[in-house]
């Protein structure tokens, strides 16, 4: 299905202005008939069906009125065939059997656009009093070509080591084309986030959570660095992509896609962390033995340049053990001075 643009010309305030010019008129050729009926019958009764005619005409006329504001469309069908979309911001009159098609005209979804504002006061009450009005906007039939967001539910995924994690993205997307969102699919909002759920567990779990030796994320037999944490862009833009080439014959757009959220599941959070806090422990003693070996040989080169003291072997070595301790402790060392000999 091949999306076709009306070009419909802004006519709608004229054919407005004629319908309600043809309505005046007749309302006076109405009283007339009556003053026609006391003096000649046939011509009153005439004067009245015309009358009468024209003010059920002009319902339907009415009907073929068509208001746009910027970055709206209407996808118009007669008696079943789809014979255009009607795009641009104006005042149009159309044919008035024609009809509107928008099946996820009603579909509320996590996403700009379909998220009701708060109400208050008067307005508030009105709703809660008559639950089942809706307002012309939520029923109307007028497909949005702006760029929305869908903000997708939090889902429970197994990365590539089997681990579980909590993610969730925000989809920024469109309609390009009306005609295949409109009729290649039932719904086009629904199809869209069924979509995202689909390939948002398709890309996670290729990718660890943090990086792990030996996996390979893209798929070229080669051991990377990728993971869910440390690779954010790089996942989400595979998504991106793996949404695009799911909703393309929707004639859906998807401009970008981001993670919003990303943690481990409940489950196991607490065991990640101490595993995490684990590896930064082992980090910073590496780092601080490190740093007191250099530091201990700095001491002994200084002792022998200077020849401050001679230290044999064994007594450089217990120099080095109280070194290191008083380095390499997590608290403040009590070193109990010698007052005696060094022998």
């Amino acid at each position: 299905m091949e999306e076709k643009i009306l070009q419909t010309k802004k006519n709608g305030m004229v054919m407005l202005l004629l319908t309600l010019l043809g309505y005046a008129v007749t309302v006076l050729l109405f009283f007339y008939s009556i003053i026609l009926l006391d003096e000649s019958l046939f011509p009153g009764i005439l004067l009245t069906i015309l009358s009468i005619a024209y003010w059920v005409a002009g319902i339907f006329l009415l009907c073929g009125l068509k208001v746009l504001k910027p970055q709206e469309a209407l996808v118009l069908t007669l008696f079943g065939d789809y014979i255009g979309t009607l795009k641009g911001q104006g005042f149009y009159w159309v044919n008035p059997f024609c009809t509107a098609v928008n099946p996820a005209a009603g579909t509320k979804l996590s996403q700009s656009g379909d998220v009701n504002s708060s109400e208050t006061g008067m307005a508030a009450l009105l709703k809660a009093g008559n639950s089942s009005s809706q307002t012309a906007e939520s029923t109307s039939k007028k497909i949005s070509l702006k760029m929305m967001t869908l903000n997708n539910s939090r889902q429970k995924i197994n990365d590539c080591l089997g681990n579980p994690v909590e993610i969730g993205i925000a989809v920024i997307w469109r309609v390009t084309d009306t005609a295949k969102a409109v009729f290649n699919v039932d719904n086009y909002k629904e199809y869209l986030s069924l979509q995202c759920d689909s390939a948002l567990r398709n890309v996670v779990r290729i990718y660890p959570y943090d990086v792990a030796p030996n996996v390979d994320t893209t798929g070229d037999g080669v051991a990377d660095e990728g993971s869910l944490r440390g690779s954010s862009e790089v996942v989400a833009a595979r998504i991106r992509d793996e949404i695009q080439k799911n909703v393309a014959e929707a004639g859906i757009e998807v401009v970008e896609a981001r993670i919003t959220y990303l943690a481990y599941a409940p489950e196991i959070a607490a065991v990640m962390l101490q595993r995490q806090q684990a590896s930064a422990i082992i980090d910073a003693r590496k780092m601080i033995v490190d740093g007191a070996v250099g530091m201990v040989e700095m001491a002994l080169e200084r002792l022998n340049e200077n020849k401050v003291v001679e230290l044999d072997d064994e007594r450089k070595a217990a120099m080095v053990s109280n070194l290191l301790v008083v380095l390499c402790g997590n608290r403040d060392a009590q070193p109990i001075v010698n007052s005696g000999s060094l022998y």
